[in-house]
């Protein structure tokens, strides 16, 4: 019993001393997209916070291709030692998986799980002079004209791809899929009218909404965005069963110590909850998160299952 205690106490310190060592070196935070979209956004404004509370620089780098899934692989593979995170949209841990043959990862055994860092919903929007102006115009139309009114998304198998997708199955209805290589030129395209409609991300789009250069016609949350109280919720406007959230979530390689991970989940949802980082999110419409370990791995089956549904009733592919 004595050597037993003995060992479980040499064990705890080693556990306590590892937290309190980490970390001892640069700390990268991988974004598997381009920089200036609502992922790189998250991370860059976290970094400085962290910095500042643990003594050792926190930095991003942007690692993009495969829709993510280039970055997430290098994290995967990166050592367990509290040096490399992936800061990351949901694409890579719950959709990616179900398009990408051959990927070098799995999802959900991978990764140690820090936290669910934002989400927000996604809003239908279309360009100022639609003459669409309720969802209800929407779905009349593509039930005249199936397979014709264009939707724009940031990529195959994307959040906003894949809510057009379940709008379509949830009213009976379909429309014509037009991927981009991001948001910034779907949008460019969506304002310049040459694409009908897109499920944008919130965040990506207030700016133009405000302005008047879009109209929103409704969001995707299970109740209206504070960003966009007078814009209803899809169930509100006759379609139920379309609530969506797109999501920014950090993990790291599978085998980070215990003590470590639990020391960088603490630093990094205090980060996000920062009242300078939380005013930046809450501006443009992203809620800060912020979960356990434990919850997001519930949260993360959960939508991991959700979106292999909703890829399989569709017979999607990103051929």
């Amino acid at each position: 019993m004595k050597k037993l205690l003995g060992a479980l106490a040499i064990g705890l310190t080693a556990c306590l001393a590892q937290a309190q060592e980490w970390p001892q070196k640069p700390v990268t935070l991988v974004v598997p997209f381009p920089a200036g979209g609502s992922t790189d956004m998250v991370a860059r404004a976290i970094t400085p916070k962290l910095t500042e509370k643990l003594g050792q620089p926190f930095l991003v780098d942007n690692k993009a291709g495969a829709t993510g899934t280039i970055g997430a692989t290098q994290v995967k593979r990166a050592a367990a030692d509290g040096s490399s995170f992936l800061v990351t949209s949901l694409g890579p841990l719950v959709i990616a998986p179900h398009l990408i043959k051959g990927l070098q990862y799995d999802a959900l055994k991978d990764f140690d799980l820090i936290t669910v860092a934002v989400q927000a919903p996604n809003v239908l929007v279309v360009p100022a002079a639609s003459a669409h102006k309720t969802v209800a115009d929407v779905i009349a139309y593509e039930k005249k004209n199936p397979g014709k009114m264009t939707f724009a998304s940031s990529g195959n198998g994307s959040s906003d791809h894949l809510t057009a997708e379940l709008f379509w199955q949830q009213t009976g209805t379909t429309g014509l899929h037009v991927p981009y290589k991001g948001g910034a030129p779907a949008i460019t395209d969506l304002l310049g009218g040459q694409v009908e409609a897109s499920f944008q991300n919130v965040n990506a789009v207030i700016p133009h909404i405000k302005s008047g250069k879009l109209k929103a016609l409704a969001v995707t949350g299970e109740k209206r965005s504070p960003v966009l109280p007078d814009v209803p919720t899809m169930a509100e406007a006759g379609v139920k069963n379309v609530e969506v959230y797109s999501w920014q979530a950090i993990v790291a390689p599978k085998g980070l110590p215990p003590a470590v991970r639990t020391k960088a989940s603490e630093a990094m949802v205090a980060a996000l909850n920062e009242p300078a980082v939380k005013t930046q999110f809450t501006a443009i419409g992203l809620e800060v998160v912020g979960n356990t370990p434990a919850q997001f791995a519930s949260f993360q089956k959960q939508e991991f299952d959700r979106w292999k549904k909703v890829i399989e009733t569709g017979k999607i592919t990103i051929d």
